[in-house]
């Protein structure tokens, strides 16, 4: 019998075993289970049994590489603590027990942030504990962090004026986080005879909900700072940090000094508000636009994890609900045509309409009966404001749309803005349709499918409407290096008006066929600048051609002009 080799038997052993891997690490790609690495530094592990509160998480896994890359979605099964219990086949035929199911989408290369502002592993699926969560949160206790000053460049390291921003966000959760840097705010704000910054309320304190002149505004509301007091008194004038004007402005008589902020407080959009006749004495707005130096949106959703952004609802929203469309509505003469949009729609599906532009009544005297109402018998409302605006969005989508168990239809601000202000797949924008007619048609495709429907309710519970604190945010920006160092090239708008009402801020019509327009008019002006150019182009070509016969006409035409010159002077001679 021959010896065996244990050297040979560890090398075939081996080989087997590289073998085994290899396959089930190609298995494993195709199959687009790629992001399980990720999900370990998640803290999930791929041990354990399933069991009572499982999750249904569907990842989405990049599957390849470059160009050729394309998204799979996969699903596996998360048991107690995280651990992974099993992995789940796309479509579902394996039973699953989804009594408790959360289904999470995730993009592994999205690039996000935290709540504290810090980045976001793309594969962080981590759901945060109420009190680990910013201070301005429900039951958050996380409080900001003190700014630090850039050695080299000698600036705050932080994004909170409109300037300092590289992209359309509205930086409101950045001057939430935001806490002056060292030098630049008391060591104790708890002492009473700390220096305050002082806020002037020029047109008085009335419409300001319940506000009160002093300090108490800012430790109701506990900002993280609150060096800061309110006054309302005019005299104050000369030694106030920041004028505040809202809604109307009238300019002022006094001798405003050098180093004094004023700043206009718009909530109505562009149509329903004043022609500025100072036009370049604001240092800073606030408005509803997300280019406003402090923006103060109507309502602000803010997901408790970026990655996270849909769960599996555990009730059905379409259940007993008989009626299609509903619509609350008292102003008939909204510039933007949404009445006569709504009765097209009319045509093709039932729409009620509430109020003094309908034939149907609920009276806000018993409103909660109203949206109770709505949130029993009817599917879709029509969350129409009544001018289309940029960023324009008011409490008739996010009170009446989103927060009743009822898909919100909208008109008003720009998709994208709404996709920017709102939970995602949330709402049915007028503009991503033809017409009333197809819009009608896909809401029946949805009235007929709860699936369909469903899915439109899965944002809910993935995060919440936060509370903006805007004099908080007012009161640490005031104590911003970039303006208590009075720098020589203070931000101010030169001209408010163009800022404000520019072209193409508001239209009366479709968003989508205004945009439309814009490029069948840029692709005019393409056409004709071309064809200038083909014109000039061959303009050079002719004289290139001519040039050579230029060349030998030019001698003859001198002598002929030298000869004609001589025999002028004979005869004048003779």
């Amino acid at each position: 019998m021959p010896r065996v080799s244990i050297r040979r038997v560890f090398m075939y052993l081996l080989a087997i075993a590289t073998v085994v891997l290899v396959s089930l690490n190609v298995h494993q790609t195709l199959m687009g289970h790629n992001a399980w690495p990720a999900l370990s530094g998640a803290g999930v592990s791929s041990s354990g049994p399933g069991g009572t509160g499982s999750r249904l998480v569907a990842m989405w896994a990049r599957q390849g590489r470059g160009a050729n890359a394309v998204e799979v979605k996969t699903d596996i099964l998360l048991g107690h603590e995280g651990t992974v219990s099993g992995i789940i086949k796309q479509d579902h035929s394996e039973p699953v027990n989804t009594s408790e199911a959360l289904t999470l989408q995730i993009k592994p290369w999205h690039s996000g942030r935290k709540l504290d502002l810090s980045p976001l592993d793309p594969s962080d699926i981590s759901i945060p504990e109420p009190h680990e969560r910013p201070w301005f949160m429900s039951g958050g206790k996380v409080q900001p962090t003190q700014c630090v000053i850039d050695p080299v460049t000698q600036k705050r390291a932080a994004t909170i004026l409109p300037e300092d921003a590289n992209t359309s966000n509205d930086r409101i959760l950045d001057q939430l986080m935001f806490y002056p840097p060292n030098g630049y705010i008391p060591e104790n704000l708890q002492d009473t005879s700390i220096p305050l910054k002082k806020i002037l309320l020029w047109n008085g304190i009335s419409s300001w909900g319940g506000t009160r002149p002093g300090r108490g505004v800012f430790l109701k509301q506990e900002c993280p700072v609150n060096s800061c007091a309110i006054t309302t008194s005019r005299t104050d004038s000369l030694n106030a940090d920041l004028v505040l004007f809202k809604d109307h402005f009238t300019m002022p008589t006094y001798q405003r000094p050098l180093n004094q902020l004023w700043m206009m407080y718009m909530l109505e959009c562009p149509l329903h508000t004043q022609m500025f006749k100072s036009k370049d004495v604001f240092n800073w707005t606030s408005t509803y636009r997300s280019d406003s130096t402090i923006v103060a949106p109507y309502e602000r959703w803010l997901y408790h994890n970026e990655n996270v952004r849909a769960q599996v609802q555990p009730k059905n929203y379409a259940a007993n609900k008989t009626k299609t469309v509903a619509w609350f509505v008292s102003n008939c003469g909204a510039r933007n045509g949404r009445l006569d949009y709504a009765k097209q729609l009319q045509k093709y599906i039932q729409v009620d309409i509430y109020g003094s532009c309908g034939s149907k009544r609920c009276p806000r005297s018993q409103s909660k009966n109203c949206f109770e109402m709505l949130n029993k018998q009817y599917k879709f409302y029509l969350a129409f404001e009544n001018s289309n605006c940029q960023d324009y969005i008011t409490e008739k989508f996010f009170v009446n749309g989103l927060g009743h168990d009822i898909l919100p239809i909208v008109m008003g601000a720009r998709p994208q803005d709404y996709q920017r202000s709102s939970p995602e797949h949330s709402f049915i924008h007028v503009d991503d349709f033809d017409g009333p007619e197809k819009l009608a048609e896909y809401l029946h495709k949805l009235d007929q499918n709860d699936d369909l429907y469903n899915e439109y309710f899965q944002w809910k519970g993935t995060g919440e409407f936060i509370n903006t604190k805007f004099f908080c945010r007012v009161c640490a920006m005031l104590h911003d290096p970039k303006i208590v160092d009075h720098q020589a090239e203070q931000p101010y708008y030169k001209d408010i008006n163009e800022w404000w009402r520019g072209p193409g801020t508001c239209i009366n019509g479709s968003w989508r066929k205004f945009y439309e327009a814009l490029e069948r008019d840029a692709q005019s002006k393409r056409q004709e600048s071309q064809k200038q150019r083909k014109i000039q182009q061959a303009d050079k070509e002719k004289q290139k051609e001519r040039a050579p016969l230029l060349a030998e006409e030019v001698p003859q035409i001198v002598e002929a002009q030298v000869l004609e010159t001589k025999l002028d002077q004979e005869n004048r001679a003779q």
